[in-house]
């Protein structure tokens, strides 16, 4: 099972910027990979995931056209870009993998085997 950690988030104002980095700690090359978010009394929600070649990148209407996720299979990192932030992106993010013998991006959360920590993102003045 992968281990995931993230990082990159913090605090920053709105309309900021932050990349967040999930890195594995052996190869993703046969997994999907997603981020999620849980805000303060909100239950978790897909915010993007990239296929397992990165041919295929999908985003939660929430935040297309201001995040863009990619990989980097050689580094077994997923970054999340994420641009033009408002106070409604704050949230603890998460990255996740599924397996390609369990599922794809369009597989429902539980299918993901292996969960990062999360990391905290805070948009605020």
């Amino acid at each position: 099972q992968l281990r995931l950690v993230e990082s990159g988030g913090g605090l920053v104002q709105p309309g900021g910027s932050l990349r967040l980095s999930c890195i594995a700690s052996n190869s993703l090359s046969n997994s999907a990979i997603a981020w999620f978010r849980r805000a303060p009394g909100k239950a978790r929600e897909a915010v993007s995931c990239i296929t397992r070649s990165g041919s295929i990148t999908t985003y939660a209407d929430s935040v297309k056209g201001r995040f863009t996720i990619s990989r980097d299979n050689a580094e077994n990192t997923v970054y999340l870009q994420m641009n033009n932030l408002n106070a409604e992106d704050t949230a603890v993010y998460y990255c996740a993998a599924i397996n390609r013998w369990f599922g794809t991006c369009a597989s429902s959360e539980s299918a993901f085997g292996s969960w990062g920590q999360g990391t905290q993102v805070t948009v605020s003045s």
